[in-house]
């Protein structure tokens, strides 16, 4: 990104500002730059990601690894969808940005972008989709943005960071492959996603669900898996119709820390007896874009449950 407070900023010509402003990247490794899009992070969409990922599958067996630069908002969102959509990755994905630009004196750019070619290095040793931010190591599909105005933007509430970049370079044990690299890059995206709050009017979801243009739902609830329960502001009618129309409900938590445990009270045990899952330990960001997924590639409802309960991509602990 370029740009000087207080204007606004802006993409700009990403090869030449790496030329000029981190010119140690070229001692690290060989690089080849490619431009895949040059848009605010705000506007990435679904699209965007399906191209990405059909890029790297088609390109990564040439290279030790892949950095993708990418605007920190919605970092966590493509790197979950990377993280589903690269199935087996052998070799490290890694996702970078900055919290101030690359232009600007006190930039935490150079060092993101001098750690993620670095840790993309290493190859084999970390078969994954990462995001190298003030240099940590994240897994993707457990990372969220915490942090607006600080240099430490990212964290992974419910799995500690994948390595460091000190002094020394530190990795821990990576998941390894199972199976072939594959690319599995269908997405449904009519998916609606639901925060609740006290006092939600439940009606406007429900004539949502009920036009039939929903093909699946995110409900972010409370704790456990908390919502409103009396009266008109009741959300079963929602859940209810869902079940009816064979529409999957991932209930996530608005805690960041620990899982979903819908059977703990009883709106949460009343939402699982029509039919709605838990997504544990997940991400909301996460939750979103495996919904997505799952909703593409499951067969029907049990199919869509499957995958949303496995565990796919290291995103969720087994058992949440």
């Amino acid at each position: 990104m370029a740009g000087r407070r207080p204007g606004p900023l802006r993409p700009s010509s990403f090869v030449e500002a790496l030329r000029e402003r981190v010119p140690e990247l070229w001692r690290i490794a060989r690089l080849e730059l490619e431009i895949h899009s040059n848009v605010d992070s705000s506007d990435i969409s679904p699209a965007l990601w399906q191209t990405l990922a059909r890029r790297i599958h088609e390109r990564l067996s040439a290279f030790d690894g892949v950095v993708v630069t990418h605007g920190t908002d919605t970092m966590a969102y493509t790197a979950a969808a990377l993280s589903f959509m690269l199935r087996n990755l052998p070799r490290p994905v890694v996702l970078t940005g900055s919290q101030v630009p690359i232009g600007e004196i006190r930039t935490d750019a150079r060092l993101n972008l001098i750690d993620a070619v670095t840790a993309a290095a290493r190859g084999p040793e970390l078969p994954e989709v990462v995001i190298c931010f003030d240099s940590k190591l994240f897994r993707g599909n457990r990372s969220r943005k915490q942090k607006i105005a600080e240099y430490d933007a990212f964290a992974s509430p419910n799995l500690p960071p994948l390595g460091g970049l000190g002094v020394e370079v530190t990795i821990a044990p990576a998941r390894r492959p199972r199976g072939t690299f594959q690319l599995l890059d269908r997405l449904e995206t009519r998916i609606h996603s639901l925060p609740v709050f006290p006092g939600i009017d439940p009606a406007p979801h429900v004539a949502h669900l009920a036009n039939g243009e929903v093909k699946g739902l995110v409900v972010s609830a409370f704790g456990a898996g908390n919502f409103p329960i009396q009266g008109p502001r009741s959300l079963l009618p929602l859940f209810s119709l869902a079940r009816d129309r064979k529409v999957p409900v991932l209930v996530t938590s608005q805690s960041e820390r620990n899982a979903v445990a819908l059977s703990l009270y009883e709106s949460g045990a009343a939402a699982l007896e029509l039919g709605a899952i838990g997504a544990g330990d997940m991400t909301p960001e996460a939750s979103v874009v495996k919904l997505m997924h799952a909703a593409a590639y499951g067969r029907g409802l049990a199919g869509v449950r499957r995958i949303l309960e496995a565990n796919v991509a290291g995103e969720r602990t087994p058992g949440t």
